[in-house]
């Protein structure tokens, strides 16, 4: 349990905020500050082939210690953090017995973790929590799963009478950009089979999420003085509102949960001569998926024929897909989770990821690769925290794959 805890902690403080606007890969530099210290970690550990590439990836083995012939495992994490909050100058506090009460997470400021606006804080009444300083996020999306990953392999490394197979690690930049999986090597990688530590709350085990694709919606518009603006000035401004007025008003995050998806407004920027739009799209279903992506294509159509120009244009790319596709071709993987944390005492959660990991590219990419927890709640803002507790069951759950698979085979 300390283990884990101090790993976490000071993976934490590493500032690995990834940047969409950058071209680069990883898309920050920062995000290698972690990695070169994990690489000197995973050789200190006993690690055999430690690689950190150009772009930041970072993979290592465990070699197997038996003649049985077994699948390759491998466990997945990502080294960046959201970039929607900071992840600079980080700094953990440790709730120890958590009391059920409010947590004053920074006094100066006012900032308070409460169970009346997060009630499943209550569920971890009188364990041990890790939360911010009510100032950045924490990053235990994904600094919890790498924590977890090592903690668990050091186990192993220095458990040599635990049978096991060959065991390929591998942490990941920009995950949370959407380029997780862009530039990994599944054949160097060579495994069979992997599981991202990347879920959220303890038991939480995922094999299908959502498709996604991103719409950019550019709208034209003509700028006249006010004054002689009549039938001569198009404020692309309005035509914006008049746009994201024809979507469906119930169909936002906001308003949706499990298998219900969605179109989400993340950005609008313009002036009277032109507005872009951006909206993420998000369905289980693929069928559903694609006649959202038509909604949005009709509703420029419509707006243009109204006005009689062209003056929506719209542009829609496909991000990931639903990875359940892949992985029912491999259920036994997601049952083999499904033992693995039951022998941790772990009840499992199997739901839909109302997002995407890297294991959902992956798994298109020809690596099956379900996700598993880490026990953190309330990613990417000042109100993240995890329970020591989780961490700890993620990590047993971890091991216990690994020891089923020659049981298995």
């Amino acid at each position: 349990m300390k283990r884990v805890v101090e790993r976490f902690i000071s993976y934490a403080r590493i500032d690995t905020q990834s940047d969409e606007n950058s071209d680069s890969c990883p898309s920050t530099t920062r995000q290698l500050d972690l990695a070169k210290v994990l690489k000197g970690e995973m050789e200190a550990i006993g690690l055999d082939e430690v690689n950190l590439d150009d772009n930041g990836y970072l993979t290592a083995t465990l070699p197997s210690n038996t003649k049985k012939l077994l699948p390759v495992l491998g466990f997945i994490a990502h080294m960046d953090t959201s970039p929607d909050m900071s992840g600079k100058n980080v700094n953990p506090k440790i709730v120890k017995n958590y009391d059920g009460k409010d947590i004053t997470l920074n006094k100066s400021q006012n900032i308070v973790l409460s169970p009346d606006d997060f009630p499943d804080l209550k569920k971890y009444s009188g364990l041990d929590l890790i939360t911010t300083d009510g100032t950045t996020l924490l990053g235990a999306d994904d600094k919890a799963g790498i924590a977890e990953i090592l903690t668990a392999i050091e186990y192993l490394i220095n458990e040599p009478g635990i049978e096991h197979g060959k065991i390929r690690i591998g942490f990941t930049p920009d995950e949370e950009i959407g380029r997780g999986a862009d530039k990994f090597d599944i054949d160097a990688f060579g495994a069979d089979f992997a599981y991202t530590v990347d879920g959220g709350e303890e038991g939480e085990l995922e094999y299908e999420n959502f498709n996604a694709a991103i719409a950019v919606v550019d709208i034209k518009g003509r700028n006249v003085h006010p004054g002689t603006a009549k039938n001569q000035m198009i404020n692309s401004i309005h035509l914006a509102h008049e746009f994201n007025s024809v979507l469906p008003s119930f169909e936002r995050p906001e308003y949706t949960e499990a298998y219900e998806g969605f179109f989400h407004l993340i950005d609008i920027k313009g002036d009277v001569e032109k507005t872009r739009i951006r909206y993420l799209i998000r369905d289980h279903d693929r069928k559903k998926f694609e006649e959202r992506k038509k909604m949005v294509g009709n509703i420029a159509s419509q707006l243009n024929n109204k006005y009689m120009k062209k003056l929506v244009e719209v542009s829609i790319k496909d991000q990931y897909f639903n990875m359940r596709e892949k992985i029912e071709e491999h259920y036994h993987i997601v049952k083999l989770a499904e033992k693995a944390m039951k022998q941790a005492g772990v009840v499992p959660l199997v739901r839909p990821i109302r997002g995407g990991t890297d294991g959902s590219r992956l798994s298109y990419m020809g690596l099956p690769c379900p996700n598993i927890f880490t026990g953190g709640h309330n990613f990417h803002g000042r109100y993240e925290y995890i329970p020591v507790r989780s961490m700890l069951n993620a990590v047993n759950t971890i091991i216990n794959i690994v020891k089923i698979i020659p049981e298995s085979y």
